[in-house]
């Protein structure tokens, strides 16, 4: 039970901490926003590479026996 009343000083000095700050949440809230950012831009990039993997496995490599 120490550990956790420790646990809960802990965190309520730091929420009191962030709420004495409001401009130190901006921080976080560009940490997320970049996050958010780069995650679709990973997902855009699996899309492109999936296509291009389709179209490139559909390209014929066997020659036409042209005689």
């Amino acid at each position: 039970m120490i550990i956790l009343r420790h646990l809960f000083t802990v965190l309520h000095g730091r929420w009191e901490a962030l709420r004495a700050d409001p401009e130190a949440g901006y921080s976080t809230e560009a940490v997320i926003v970049t996050a958010l950012l780069a995650a679709l831009a990973l997902t855009a990039v699996g899309i492109i590479v999936a296509k291009v993997v389709s179209a490139a496995n559909n390209i014929s490599t066997t020659t036409g026996g042209g005689g």
